[in-house]
């Protein structure tokens, strides 16, 4: 008699035009990390635009709270394959933070609690298309999944959604960070699987 672990749900399918190459959907939210989970009294927490501006400007928990939010659904996708569909998050565009804080720079460097960092092209990060989220699925964002804030970039895979989000390093030229250095791809798009440098 074959044994089936209690909870396991498996691999389904979905509609391919909504899941990228090699990636199969679950309806888990999995929790991988690079290190410990960080826990910052919420008093302590701002988030920070620096570098490539005029000057550094930080936004406290609370200011971060008064900022216009968005409700918003969308598809993550994850390097080590899976894709979670439809999921409800709550959170403030990037352009409100870039809008703020005029700058000539053309990456970004996000940084985290723990010391974890990710490059992005400054143009991913507009438009609409980037959040600081703080909700997940109707509540707070729990701290193994980034809360109190991550940044939420769902058109590339989840690496660059970094956890713990503390603010962005404007730069002029492209930096990698961590994933980046240890081989992931530098910019990495599900939908042409660049998973890792090369691809």
């Amino acid at each position: 008699m074959m044994a089936v672990t209690r909870g396991f749900v498996g691999r389904r399918t979905a509609d391919s035009s909504r899941v990228p190459p090699g990636q199969y959907v679950t309806r888990d939210f999995p929790v991988l990390s690079a290190g410990p989970t960080p826990y910052t009294p919420l008093d302590a927490w701002d988030f920070t635009i620096r570098g490539g501006v005029d000057r550094p400007v930080s936004w406290s928990w609370t200011e971060f709270q008064a900022l216009p939010h968005e409700k918003f659904t969308v598809d993550i996708h994850c390097v080590t394959k899976w894709t979670k569909l439809d999921m409800a998050w709550s959170g403030v565009s990037l352009d409100t933070f870039l809008d703020a804080t005029p700058t000539q720079a053309a990456y970004a460097l996000a940084f985290s609690d723990g010391g974890y960092t990710t490059n992005i092209p400054l143009a991913d990060l507009r438009g609409g298309r980037a959040w600081v989220v703080d909700e997940y699925d109707g509540r707070p964002l729990d701290p193994e999944h980034g809360g109190p804030a991550r940044l939420l970039v769902p058109h590339l895979y989840f690496w660059k959604s970094a956890k713990w989000i503390r603010g962005l390093d404007l730069r002029a030229a492209d930096q990698p960070g961590f994933w980046e250095m240890f081989g992931y791809h530098n910019y990495g798009d599900p939908w042409k699987e660049q998973r890792y440098y090369g691809d």
